[in-house]
Parts: C-alpha cells; sequence; structure tokens
C-alpha cells in the first residue's frame, strides 16, 4: 500500500492536484496542514483521484474540505476519478458538510476565545443560581416522612468531620505557631510583646481558625463530594436511583450540607484551641512568655463576640463547600475526563467563594463595630 501523499501541476490556467496512495485514518495526518494550506493562482482546479488505492471517510472528508475553501475563493473546481465507490463517498461527506457550518481551518482570535469563555462562565453562573434554587426548595420539603437521611447525615459527619481533625489541627497548630512569630517579631522592637497575645488569639479566633478549617474542607470535602456524584453519575448509578423511585437530591446532596453545616463550626471550635495552642508554644520558646501569663491575658482581651464571630462563619462556609462539591459532581458528563476536571473546578471555586464569603463577613463586621 502506498503511503499518502499529493502532487500539484500547473498548465496555461489549470492547475491539477494529484492525490496518491492511501487517503485514510492511519495516514491523513502526515499530511492534512500542507493541503489545507494550499493555494492555486489559476483559476481552474482539476482534483485527480486516479491514483488513489484507498479512501474512507476521513481522507474524503479531508478532500472535501479542501474543495469546499477553494469552492468559496471562487476557483472552479473538476474531480477525476473512475472509481464510483470513491465518488459516491466524497458526494455524502460534500452533501453533509454543506448542512453544516463552513469549517474554519484557521484558530479562533484571542477576542473569540475570551468571548467564548466568559459566556460559558456566564452559563455556569445560571446553572449555578438554578441548582442554588433548587436546594431551597427541596430543602423546604426536607422534613418529610422518609426524605430526612439521618444515616447519610452522620456518615457524612464522620468522613467530612472526624476524619478532617489530624489535617486541620496540625495546620491551625502551625499557623498559630507562625502568627506568633511574625508578630513577636515586630512589637518586640516596640518593648510590647505582651501584645502577641492580643493580636494572635483574636486573629485566630475571628479570621484565620475559620479560614484554614474552611479551606481545608474545601480540599478535602470538595473533592470528595465531586468525584462520588461525578462517579455515580458516569455509572449511571443517579439514572438507577431515579428509576427505582428514589429521590437523588435527598440522598446526595441535602445529606451531606446538612453533615457539613454540623461539622464545620466544631471543627472550627478545634482550629481555634490548637492555633492558640501553637501561639502560645511560640512565645513560650522566643520571649519566654508562661503559659499562666498567656492565659491571663486571652481571659482580658478575647471577648466572647471574637469567638462567635468566627463560629458564625463556619454554616456559610460549609453551604458553599458543600453545595459547590455537590453541583460539580452532577455536571460531569459521560467521560472519565470529565470527573478530573470537574473536581478540580469544586477545589478552585470552593476556596475562591470562601475567600469571597470571608471577605464580605469582614466588611460587614467592621461597618457594624463588631
Amino acid at each position: 500500500m502506498k503511503n499518502i501523499s499529493f502532487k500539484v501541476y500547473n498548465k496555461s490556467n489549470t492547475t491539477t492536484i494529484v492525490f496518491i496512495g492511501d487517503w485514510s485514518i492511519n495516514n491523513i495526518d502526515i499530511i492534512e496542514t500542507k493541503l489545507l494550506q494550499f493555494n492555486s493562482k489559476t483559476s481552474n482546479i482539476i482534483l485527480n483521484l486516479e491514483n488513489v488505492d484507498n479512501l474512507d471517510s476521513s481522507g474524503a472528508i479531508l478532500i472535501s474540505v479542501l474543495k469546499k475553501r477553494l469552492e468559496k475563493d471562487n476557483f472552479n473546481i473538476k474531480t477525476i476519478t473512475q472509481n464510483k465507490k470513491h465518488l459516491k463517498l466524497l458526494d455524502i461527506i460534500e452533501e453533509n458538510i454543506s448542512k453544516q457550518k463552513d469549517i474554519k481551518v484557521k484558530k479562533y482570535s484571542f477576542l473569540y476565545n475570551v468571548g467564548k469563555q466568559t459566556f460559558n462562565i456566564y452559563l455556569s453562573i445560571i446553572e449555578f443560581l438554578s441548582f442554588l434554587g433548587k436546594f431551597f426548595i427541596k430543602s423546604l420539603k426536607l422534613f418529610k416522612k422518609g426524605d430526612f437521611r439521618l444515616q447519610e447525615i452522620i456518615y457524612f459527619i464522620y468522613t467530612a468531620g472526624l476524619e478532617a481533625v489530624p489535617i486541620i489541627a496540625l495546620t491551625s497548630f502551625l499557623v498559630g505557631i507562625v502568627i506568633a512569630y511574625q508578630t513577636i517579631v515586630q512589637l518586640s522592637k516596640f518593648g510590647a510583646d505582651i501584645f502577641v497575645v492580643d493580636a494572635s488569639v483574636i486573629a485566630i479566633t475571628r479570621e484565620l481558625g475559620p479560614m484554614i478549617t474552611a479551606i481545608v474542607v474545601a480540599g478535602r470535602s470538595a473533592s470528595s463530594f465531586s468525584a462520588e456524584i461525578g462517579a455515580m453519575k458516569l455509572t449511571q448509578e443517579i439514572d438507577a436511583m431515579k428509576t427505582m423511585g428514589f429521590k437523588p437530591f435527598y440522598f446526595l446532596i441535602i445529606p451531606r450540607v446538612v453533615a457539613l453545616l454540623i461539622a464545620l463550626p466544631i471543627l472550627i471550635f478545634i482550629s481555634d484551641i490548637i492555633g492558640i495552642f501553637g501561639a502560645m508554644i511560640a512565645t513560650k520558646m522566643h520571649i519566654g512568655l508562661s503559659f499562666n501569663i498567656f492565659i491571663d491575658r486571652l481571659y482580658e482581651v478575647l471577648k466572647v463576640k471574637h469567638y462567635i464571630i468566627g463560629l458564625i462563619k463556619g454554616p456559610f462556609f460549609a453551604v458553599i463547600i458543600a453545595l459547590i462539591g455537590s453541583f460539580h459532581g452532577l455536571r460531569v458528563t459521560q467521560n472519565t475526563e470529565s470527573i478530573g476536571q470537574e473536581t478540580t473546578k469544586s477545589v478552585v471555586n470552593a476556596i475562591f467563594l470562601v475567600i469571597v464569603c470571608d471577605a464580605l463577613f469582614s466588611v460587614i463586621f467592621t461597618r457594624l463595630n463588631l
């Protein structure tokens, strides 16, 4: 079998393109770019297929695309071949191509890609708002008989909450040490070492504890929710649930949201304690401040409102993380690659929205002088 190639012959006002060899899917990538960039200075072009040994739909599409492009540029095109099967295949392909939009050989422009991405983001936002509305409507019927899934809620409290304690504790401990060290470096210049307690405990309880907890949970749970629901959709388990009369929303979405609503405030409480303990260790090691003095100062400066402000953020972060993770899981299409894509998007979007939510809380609490 000959390899794929083509030769060009120019004679007076006519250009002849002789196609040679095996024009099948196994070979067309070798010559595709060169063929589609072909141009002629003559007005008449002959496509000679006499030397084509084998022509499948891929090769026919390539030749038809070239022919359509040349016709669009006002060239007179004539196809020559004695093989009726080749002619019939080309006719079928050209008929289908004519029903579609023009195939563009050149890459899309930068502005087109920006517009396309912007429009896709807009569609995703609309889709998420629709999902959000559906969630609130379903939530109103949560306590109907048979809809409240206590077992699933307990399971997700364990997997998303209890199993996250070690990594949250370690992260909070290290953050507490870092905050205390950085604060000591600055305050020691003014001889105000004792105020490291004020800065550390307030920053941890109001901002860092809830934020660190939410980011860790978003990384663990949002990705887990997306992967689990996505795999169920890919294997058609969700369709099977609907067929058997089960309600996927009550089995898959709401238990995850309720579980995080319960687990996240508890995790924030643990994060605050471990973070403050890390700050205590750092101040003890760096400036020799005893634990007793640290705790006495903590009682003086840490008002209940600082602690409550941090806990108030928990339920909002929980809803964001659970809904984003579930939403992207339901967007998985019928291929394994989409699971990875949607899982990545769920983590990124969940962390981003958690930070946005925290920023809004900071502005609101500042306006309220809290």
